[in-house]
């Protein structure tokens, strides 16, 4: 019979509680960054609305008729992402209550953005594309937290794709080509949703390397610039997904 060492079964003990601890951890973590995340998009979607079914409120932005930006518009448009690099700059001097309250300051303008498409768009397809890409977000979350393949590498891909999007779609808003818009809406498709499983699996490996320092506070910030990152990869998805199957007014 094995000889009983309390040394070792006290150290397995202490390693599977930090284990459980660890875990239980990484689930409120990520729960934190959902929540977040779905608090941020009905905040979007409730001002877009708010705007977008005003014909009064979104003439001050676009032409009621044309829908094309005035300068005030185009202010808007750009506004996010400005505030993007702005969190980012400052997110290291500010608290976690103070990145959450910006953040859903950032949805709120995003919605503003976005009030446009109530008018270019049924609500029905509106409705409907949002319903898909949904289903098509969660699917590729989940396998971005479950898979044991490591996708780290995928990210430089990634952000280079979307620097070129990004640019292809400044060109475009003076071209006006539906075969660029097209080409970019499926590109933009395809990267967002590789960019939802990289930064669900970067959301966990951050959190995982970083459980057993103890700062609640940074932590805190941790979820917040999660719950942007995943925010943005639904957006973004969301609208290439209307470009290419939403129904116009």
């Amino acid at each position: 019979m094995a000889d009983y060492n309390p040394t070792r079964a006290a150290t397995r003990t202490m390693a599977g509680a930090r284990a459980v601890e660890v875990d239980e951890g990484l689930r409120a973590h990520m729960n934190k960054v959902y929540g977040t995340m779905s608090v941020g998009m009905l905040i979007t979607f409730a001002v877009a609305w708010a705007i977008g079914s005003n014909p009064t409120l979104l003439g001050i932005f676009r032409d009621p008729v044309t829908l094309s930006p005035n300068i005030l518009g185009w202010i808007v448009m750009f506004a996010p992402l400005g505030m993007v690099f702005l969190f980012s700059g400052m997110l290291n001097r500010i608290s976690a209550a103070g990145a959450q309250l910006f953040f859903y300051a950032f949805a709120a303008v995003m919605g503003l953005s976005l009030s446009w498409i109530f008018v270019a768009f049924t609500g029905f397809s509106i409705a409907q594309v949002f319903l898909v890409t949904s289903i098509a977000f969660a699917g590729l979350s989940l396998w971005g937290y479950t898979t044991k393949k490591d996708i780290s590498g995928w990210g430089s891909f990634l952000i280079m794709g979307v620097i070129g999007i990004l640019v292809a779609s400044i060109i475009n808003i003076f071209l006006g080509s539906p075969a660029i818009m097209f080409a970019i809406s499926v590109l933009g498709v395809l990267i967002f949703a590789g960019l939802t499983a990289y930064d669900t699996q970067n959301i966990k490996n951050t959190y995982l390397m970083h459980a057993h320092s103890g700062d609640s506070e940074w932590l805190g910030k941790a979820a917040i610039m999660g719950a942007l990152n995943l925010y943005l990869d639904f957006i973004n998805m969301f609208m290439f997904l209307l470009q290419l199957f939403g129904n116009r007014e």
